[in-house]
């Protein structure tokens, strides 16, 4: 069933003057896409945006264009294609602008695609058991990684009796990153997220289950859009009620996009991002004695003496340490499961060549 994203988007039915591209500009559509392809090409390959993944193709929408594409095009949620009226599962996917991508849960040794052209990440936590310091620093080096401003949005503070407590924690993290806290409930959202749900802005909601994210995007719309639950008493755990990466189009032209709540979330290519979290503890790393440094024991430290020094928290350290390990191991292990498919692939011309060639 082809889903009718038309009630998301603004009626300029009002105005006879607003032009058709209009409404790619509240699809996201800017300048940094549109220079990738030539004006002329815009009718014959017209942009469309994916708007759900879906088992069998993607959902996308564009200028007059709404429809689903057969499975094709290497997309994810919120990445623009030049689609080809004639061969729709060719459309090609213009350069990303912004990707959040993890390793696949399993063994299987897999890049995973989340979401892309993604503007603003909202990583969203509660003011209870939920709330993890070593989580949210995952979750901001992925957005750092991916090219997204990341904003750490605290919710449940009606029912918190130290949302200062939580706040305090949240803003340790990263002197980037703006931390807020809200009731998920009611008017909150939509006047505390203004800033950054402007027209032609897309903002992603990322975190647990249960934190508040579908409830978040209902109060971005005042209405009930994303099906909520309730969570766990006894742990403060949620139930998955997003089961699909899915963009909704708010009466003002922001893109939305509401997420699952993600039980795993390992690192890969994502060193840079890392880097950006702990960049207090990347500074010190490049003044160690040694090049190679592993700030465990080794003389002339500097990591080592900042934490001797009071300047470093050492559980900061432990942190900064399992996350790099991570990102070293799963971008090794992906880097040689790319050689391995090149070079099977690499056979497999060279057998039909062959084949070519005793054939004739």
């Amino acid at each position: 069933m082809v889903r009718d994203y038309s009630q998301f988007l603004p009626n300029t039915a009002e105005n006879p003057r607003t032009k058709p591209a209009s409404r790619l500009g509240a699809l996201g559509w800017r300048p940094g896409l549109a220079q990738q392809i030539a004006v002329e090409d815009m009718a014959t390959t017209p942009p469309v945006r994916v708007m759900a993944v879906h088992r069998n193709g993607l959902q996308v929408m564009g200028d007059d264009i709404e429809t689903l594409i057969p499975t094709g095009p290497d997309a994810t949620v919120g990445d623009w294609l030049l689609f080809d009226r004639d061969v729709p599962s060719k459309s090609r996917v213009l350069r990303r602008l912004s990707l959040f991508k993890r390793r696949a849960p399993g063994t299987a040794r897999k890049v995973q695609l989340i979401a892309a052209n993604i503007d603003t990440a909202f990583l969203v936590s509660s003011c209870n058991h939920d709330f993890n310091t070593a989580r949210l620093e995952r979750y901001v080096a992925l957005s750092f990684e991916a090219g997204a401003v990341p904003v750490i949005v605290l919710t449940k503070t009606d029912l918190c009796a130290d949302v200062a407590r939580y706040l305090a924690a949240a803003r340790a993290i990263s002197d980037r990153v703006q931390v807020i806290a809200l009731n998920a409930r009611g008017d909150q959202p939509a006047e505390a997220l203004a800033d950054w749900c402007k027209h032609g802005q897309t903002v992603a909601f990322l975190g647990s289950s249960g934190v508040g994210k579908s409830t978040l995007v209902n109060g971005l719309f005042h209405a009930d859009r994303a099906a909520t639950q309730a969570i766990r008493e006894d742990d403060s755990k949620g139930r998955h009620t997003t089961t699909r990466r899915e963009l909704h189009i708010t009466p003002g032209g922001c893109a939305v996009l509401d997420t699952p709540g993600m039980r795993e979330l390992q690192l890969t290519d994502a060193r840079d991002g890392i880097d950006d979290v702990f960049a207090d503890i990347a500074d010190l790393a490049t003044r160690c004695k040694f090049n190679d440094c592993q700030h465990q024991s080794e003389p002339g430290c500097a990591v080592l003496a900042a934490v001797e020094a009071g300047e470093i928290d050492p559980a900061r350290l432990v942190r900064w340490r399992k996350l790099a390990a991570e990102d070293r191991f799963n971008s090794a292990t992906l880097a040689e499961r790319r050689a391995g498919d090149r070079s099977f692939g690499k056979m497999v011309r060279n057998v039909k060549a062959l084949h070519r060639k005793l054939g004739k």
